[in-house]
């Protein structure tokens, strides 16, 4: 099978690799990167099911559910006193990485200067490379 190209041929085994690969040769909790040691909550479980269930199992809309939107926007103004709009300011994403590769594809440009302050996060070099 011919190997795929890549334009990230450097980036290498990352630290949480490293760090799973000894916590689970000496038998350690593993606090590398998220691997919990506990169950979801049954009443989040019992509301996951219960959603899909009534057929809540679509794609959102490409910046998340309105409905969580405006929540999490609400929750911010009484936090903070701000007006944040949840059509024009909030942003729901699958995940902080997510999220951060998003951000910089949409402001960083070729020949721009990022820095990064180590230690850091490894997901960081290799999605402003990108």
């Amino acid at each position: 099978m011919p190997a795929l190209p890549t334009k990230l041929p450097n980036t290498g085994t990352t630290i949480f690799s490293v760090m799973s690969a000894l916590a689970a040769e000496h038998g350690a909790v593993n606090l590398g990167q998220g691997f919990p040691d506990f169950g979801a909550d049954p009443a989040l479980l019992q509301a996951v099911t219960d959603a899909m269930a009534a057929g809540h199992n679509q794609y959102p809309p490409m910046t998340g559910v309105p409905a969580l939107r405006q929540a999490i926007a609400a929750k911010l103004n009484g936090l903070y006193g701000a007006a944040y709009d949840a059509d024009r300011d909030i942003t729901i994403t699958a995940g902080g990485t997510q999220g951060l590769i998003t951000a910089l594809h949409s402001c960083v440009e070729a020949g721009d200067e990022v820095i990064i302050i180590e230690p850091a996060y490894d997901s960081y070099d290799p999605a402003i490379r990108l």
